[in-house]
């Protein structure tokens, strides 16, 4: 439960990030979009501690480059 408490928090941490990231591109609502899609293709993963990276690299992708 603390595992999944703490991925989650996580996960809004990187939607912080990349939604100031690409404030200048991309509405919040695509940012989380981009989040959720690369968070759910990490979900049959057994092992979660680096899925926040993951996830973040993944959405980072999934909108089309690296702003920072």
């Amino acid at each position: 439960m603390a595992d999944t408490t703490r991925e989650q928090d996580a996960i809004r941490a990187v939607v912080e990030r990349l939604t100031s990231a690409f404030s200048a591109t991309h509405s919040p609502q695509e940012v989380e979009a981009a989040v959720a899609e690369a968070h759910a293709s990490f979900t049959a993963g057994t092992v979660r501690e680096f899925v926040p990276v993951l996830v973040e690299r993944k959405a980072r992708a999934l909108l089309g480059g690296t702003p920072r």
